[in-house]
């Protein structure tokens, strides 16, 4: 006897289609298991990732965190270049794809803390621009 069941994971739906191979066993009640009392461990809160640049406190400008972790595949510009807003200024490669790093804001390269091939850490300040 084919049954079609509904199944909803995640927000999608998916129809399943199965086969009773064994007729005579739909007369068997299947009793669950007790679920077992898991003793819940302290979790540790997941690091935030910067979204926004963050201001250093000595006057330096704006130091861009690394959104992800990758390998810096790219740099784009150089100490002492001035930048636009939106530019280019490096490319971070997370998960096989390659991720273009662009200005949060007009000013001027003041600092450059990666280097090409380097892999960083998500927070990891990748340049700072004045």
């Amino acid at each position: 006897m084919l049954r079609k069941f509904k199944i909803k994971i995640d927000g999608n739906e998916y129809l399943v289609e199965m086969e009773d191979l064994n007729p005579q066993a739909q007369n068997q009640q299947i009793q669950p298991a007790p679920a077992a009392q898991a003793e819940q461990a302290a979790q540790p809160e997941p690091a935030e990732t910067p979204s926004a640049p963050v201001t250093a406190g000595s006057g330096e400008g704006n130091q861009l965190p690394a959104p992800m972790p990758g390998n810096i595949v790219d740099i784009k510009v150089a100490v002492g270049d001035k930048v636009q807003k939106n530019q280019p200024l490096l490319v971070l490669e997370a998960m096989k794809l390659e991720n273009e790093i662009v200005s949060p804001q007009d000013g001027e390269v003041t600092g450059i803390q990666v280097a090409k091939g380097e892999n960083v850490s998500a927070g990891d300040i990748l340049l700072t621009i004045k």
